[in-house]
């Protein structure tokens, strides 16, 4: 490897040793036969020649990091799980528990620029297994908290955000270097079915953990020891390919990072990439409302309808909701996310701007079935799970292809840095306010009724129906986002392999002569 020797630590951006060879076969602009379906596209071996990692050990990276994904958000969904009990373990209101994910998110979404630019610049493996280290640690710490200090959990689910921050902006540009065109597409489904099954088991392992240990803090001390599998694996298995060279030209040079400002000047003026994020800021508000609130207005809805007693000061809080809400989320994920590639794979074909097309339609789609599942919810509590079930697969279908679409819209030297800042979008606008807007939302509801279980439910049903309304704003963006994805897409492509420049910011400048000597002026200050 050579020049990595005496580089610091960090440093050292690949593990490989061989960047793309002149006249590889099947790379866009080569000499050579492509011996892939589709011409311009390495196949297996071609990619092994690139990357310097096998189809097999690619495929277990990929493994690898689905599983940490699996884990990260199964760790986040276990406090939603045990949601009810944290209430009245800290005797706190809706406003209050709406906090813990604001609180989580707001650090998560402040990091993930930190670790995006390090990630674009630094080894990317190295960073991953500190972050997550130091995110089993603080997660085991939070289940020793005594009830008098909430203020602390609130800090300890903060610093969690580290380990998320760490690993959410990298992971998928290790994907991207390793896969292309269909490939890329199929891994990246794989690595975000992740997302929603750890959800669900999130929800799952939070009440039943609980449930058997008779005391909700173990469900909070399950995640940490799987965190320190989660590190050994990534130390021992995970190898980092040359950024971006799976899409260059073979006889194009390496593409070399730009100032940070510069990514974000460049990232400002990508449509494809603003609309697409504020698309999946929608599906994050929404994700992120459910995520806390729909088991705790599952179990007030059969409280109302008298099929559960209520939850009472001192009880612990009995209901299967966490659980059957947990199944839902594994089982619409798996077939949202699947169904979403799919039918974006076929539609390419013949459309190329089928996948903001089809995150519109999930996102469209979704937006009635889960009004219908809150609005029906006094009624029918079956009818509701059937509403949550139609209108989190139609969300679910967007996971993929979004990271997709930010994938071949941005050139792979500010991939790192866009996840970042999709992320801080997503969440700032997003999940980071949404469980706090709709605890506070309901407890200002609350205060104009008398007290009773029947208001405590009509406030968090009125409050739940804003998701609805932001879903549909969502899918409006992705229209949007269609509009521009094929010429961004092109930009991007004819970038990376060399056959245009950026404009710098020195290039509208001129040379003139100056008391002897050259000197780069601005065009403007010249008189012609």
């Amino acid at each position: 490897m050579s020049g990595c020797e005496n580089e610091p630590f960090l440093s050292q951006a690949d593990d490989t040793d061989d960047g793309p060879v002149p006249g590889t076969p099947g790379l866009p602009g080569s000499m050579g036969n492509s011996k892939s379906e589709n011409p311009g596209v390495p196949d297996r071996l071609e990619l092994q020649r690139i990357t310097g990692v096998s189809a097999g050990h690619s495929a277990l990276i990929v493994a690898v990091l689905c599983y940490i994904n699996l884990l990260n958000y199964m760790d986040r969904f276990t406090v939603a799980g045990v949601l009810p009990d944290i209430e009245q373990f800290f005797d706190i209101g809706d406003s209050s528990s709406g906090l813990i994910q604001t609180v989580f998110i707001s650090s998560y979404m402040v990091l993930a620029p930190v670790f995006g630019y390090l990630g674009d610049r630094y080894n990317r493996k190295y960073l991953m297994c500190g972050g997550i280290a130091f995110w089993s640690l603080v997660t085991l710490g939070s289940s020793f908290i005594p009830r008098e200090q909430f203020w602390l959990l609130l800090l300890t689910r903060g610093l969690v955000g580290v380990g998320e921050a760490s690993y959410s902006t990298i992971a998928p540009t290790l994907i991207a270097d390793l896969f292309v065109a269909d490939q890329r597409s199929r891994m990246l489904s794989v690595f975000y079915f992740a997302i929603p099954v750890g959800s669900g088991l999130g929800y799952i392992a939070g009440s039943k953990v609980k449930d058997v240990a008779g005391d909700w803090h173990w469900a909070l001390r399950v995640t940490p020891g799987l965190g320190v599998v989660a590190v050994l694996l990534l130390f021992l298995v995970v190898r980092e390919p040359p950024r971006g060279a799976v899409e260059r030209h073979s006889d194009s040079p390496p593409l070399n990072p730009t100032s940070w400002w510069a990514d974000l000047r460049a990232l400002a003026r990508n449509p494809s990439f603003i609309l697409s994020s504020l698309g999946f800021t929608a599906v994050a508000f929404v994700t992120g409302s459910l995520a806390l609130w729909a088991p705790a207005f599952l179990l007030r809805s059969r409280v109302v309808l008298g099929e559960t007693p209520p939850c009472l000061p001192g009880d612990s809080c009995s209901s299967s909701d966490s659980l059957i809400f947990g199944l839902i989320t594994c089982l619409t994920g798996v077939l949202g996310v699947g169904l979403g590639v799919e039918i974006s794979r076929r539609l390419r074909r013949s459309n190329p701007r089928a996948d903001p097309l089809v995150c519109a339609a999930g996102l469209l789609g979704s937006a009635p079935f889960l009004f219908l599942s809150v609005a029906c919810a006094r009624g029918s509590i079956v009818a509701t799970y059937v509403f949550i079930f139609i209108g989190e697969t139609l969300l679910s279908m967007n996971w993929a292809i979004v990271a997709d679409i930010l994938l071949y819209v941005v050139i792979p030297t500010r991939r790192s840095t866009a996840e970042a800042f999709q992320i801080v979008l997503a969440h700032l606008l997003g999940d980071a306010g949404s469980p706090y807007l709709i605890g506070l939302i309901s407890d200002r509801l609350r205060r104009n009724w008398p007290p009773s279980f029947l208001s405590e439910f009509r406030a968090l049903q009125f409050s739940l129906m804003l998701c609805a309304f932001v879903g549909a704003l969502g899918g409006a963006a992705f229209l949007g986002t269609a509009i521009f994805i094929e010429g961004d897409r092109r930009w991007a492509q004819l970038h990376v392999q060399g056959l245009l420049h950026e404009a710098g910011p020195e290039d509208d400048r001129i040379v003139v002569p100056q008391r002897g000597r050259s000197t780069r002026v601005p065009v403007s200050s010249v008189l012609i």
